[in-house]
């Protein structure tokens, strides 16, 4: 069952700051890049931005050419291996892979880097790129979200070390249906306040 979201600005903000709303790998696992899932921009005061936290996610991957697979459905636990046939490179459904909780992608090439990429709600959460033959990119997520106010990011973009250190605020979506996300906080000069995220109006699956 997806997860209806909605952030509400009920801040003052005066920058028009953008939010930025992505996932991190579990436990801090390197192996994905962290990306700009969702950026919400022009959200006015006391305007509100809905979007869907979907617990399925697709899979797809790139190879050295600049081709990229069709997407797959990529339940946890599921091992996809890139591998090269007459027509080309493909994507397979390799079976089981080495945890319940990952979703792996393994270059079966026997030659050139691959990328992996992760998908949910439509749009890019997780990728991995340079993935060597015979390595292979682990993916691992928790129902939780992360959320700040940053400036000049673009959905989709991975997000370095110096903005992901911005983006504080971890918002666990175990067991919601639904629920508000609302920033407060802001304000023009030396007065204003740090922007804060708080969840309200939670209904419980």
């Amino acid at each position: 069952m997806d997860i209806k979201l909605n952030f509400i600005n009920a801040s003052d903000n005066a920058n028009n700051a953008q939010i930025v709303i992505l996932q991190k790998s579990a436990a801090g696992r390197p192996d994905a890049n962290a990306v700009a899932w969702q950026v919400i921009q022009n959200c006015g005061k006391g305007c509100r931005h809905p979007f869907r936290y979907t617990m399925s996610v697709m899979v797809d991957a790139g190879d050295s050419y600049g081709n990229f697979t069709p997407l797959f459905p990529a339940p946890n636990g599921t091992l996809f291996q890139m591998i090269q046939i007459n027509s080309g490179d493909q994507l397979t459904v390799a079976g089981a892979g080495t945890s319940p909780t990952e979703i792996q992608v393994l270059n079966g090439l026997p030659k050139g880097a691959i990328s992996a990429n992760v998908y949910r709600s439509g749009k890019l959460v997780a990728t991995k790129t340079a993935i060597a033959p015979q390595q292979k990119a682990v993916f691992d997520f928790m129902p939780t979200i992360w959320i700040g106010a940053v400036s000049q990011v673009e959905e989709g973009t991975i997000l370095n070390s110096a903005i992901l250190s911005t983006i504080g605020t971890e918002i666990s979506l175990l067991g919601i249906a639904s629920a508000d996300i609302v920033m407060t906080g802001g304000g023009p000069g030396p007065e204003g306040e740090p922007f804060q995220f708080n969840v309200e109006n939670i209904v419980m699956a």
